[in-house]
């Protein structure tokens, strides 16, 4: 038998922040490369995995044999990514009954293409549940096996992988001429009280991330106020502070100017999770929105995660917003490693 590796090779396409990545180091592996076109997203992925070589470039302009150069002969073990498909996303989709065009929506091609080129042990994909039942998804997946990969993809939801927060993924894993499934949750419930239960008030904090906050006018500050603790939304206030949108049935988005529930899971944070207009980001009981630290921990981002703040806070809820859990990223990676060392070193 062979000696036990104690890490293998990965590389993170899309990375933004470093979800994927931080995930994928948990378990072991280590990310020889990272491709981002965001300076924003670059920069916090460059605070905390400085030992990535990190190509900030338009993937579809990216020459593989420039990442086989990087690794130098060695392995690739694993593919992974989150290719942007905006037009999938549930509120893009909004009452459409399709996908929104959006020249994004064809970068799963670009996945396939650095998969079929350096051919590594093992690939990973996640998305927005939609994308399952895009044509050109479909298409990769029978391309995938053809090459051997035999992909399994599943939609999950991260909460049942000690994520506190509800969010649905589509999820897609294979193993080179082997078979893997998808990893099940352990169902565990981690709430939004043991995630930001233990912080200190914001203006008591020496982190940058948890002193930043939203300001509000007169106006919204009133009816964050009178929003009833622990779940309150704006259903529970009087109708005079009921946006115009509340007043007609069927529509507007329910869980706007809602606070979380201690004891429950977050709602989905979004590239919204900082502003109380885009969904239900309020404090249990302190009048204010989530600040940036608590919404990176709802991702279950670890405390000591770097975040830029020396820019505009949409551009901050949108970082945190649009990566992919580090927890759930772990799971997933883990169940990858353990195939790949009963494969390998064997």
């Amino acid at each position: 038998m062979n000696k036990r590796r104690n890490t293998y090779n990965a590389i993170d396409l899309f990375s933004g922040m470093g979800g994927l990545t931080q995930g994928m180091h948990q378990a072991g592996f280590s990310t020889k490369v990272a491709i981002e076109i965001e300076p924003i997203a670059i920069k916090a992925y460059k605070l905390n995995h400085p030992n990535t070589n990190i190509i900030d470039k338009n993937i579809r302009e990216i020459n593989t044999s420039q990442i086989k150069k990087i690794l130098n002969g060695e392995p690739l073990h694993l593919l992974a990514g989150c290719p942007p498909c905006q037009g999938f996303s549930s509120i893009r989709r909004l009452n459409r009954q399709s996908c929104v065009s959006d020249k994004r929506n064809d970068l799963v091609l670009e996945y396939f293409r650095f998969v079929k080129e350096l051919k590594p042990f093992a690939i990973m994909m996640e998305n927005v549940p939609a994308l399952k039942d895009y044509a050109l998804f479909k298409e990769v997946v029978r391309e995938l096996r053809i090459l051997g990969y035999n992909p399994d993809v599943q939609v999950v939801n991260v909460k049942d992988y000690g994520v506190p927060q509800s969010r649905k993924r589509l999820v897609m894993v294979g193993i080179l001429n082997s078979n893997i499934k998808v990893a099940k949750g352990d169902n565990l419930m981690k709430t939004v009280r043991d995630v930001i239960g233990h912080l200190e008030h914001p203006e008591k904090s020496s982190d940058p991330l948890h002193k930043s906050k939203t300001k509000h006018t007169p106006k919204v500050m009133e009816r964050i106020r009178i929003t009833p603790h622990n779940g309150g939304s704006w259903k529970d206030l009087p109708q005079k502070y009921w946006l115009k949108c509340h007043q007609k049935d069927g529509v507007g988005f329910n869980d706007v100017y809602g606070r979380l529930r201690w004891d429950d899971y977050s709602t989905t944070i979004t590239g919204g999770c900082l502003n109380p207009s885009k969904g239900r980001f309020l404090h249990p009981e302190q009048d204010r929105v989530l600040t940036p630290r608590e919404a990176s921990l709802l991702q279950s981002f670890p405390e000591h995660y770097q975040i830029p703040i020396d820019i505009p806070i949409s551009a901050l809820a949108l970082l945190i917003g649009n990566a992919l859990p580090p927890q759930f990223s772990y799971v997933q990676s883990l169940n990858i490693k353990n195939h790949l060392d009963l494969s390998l070193n064997n």
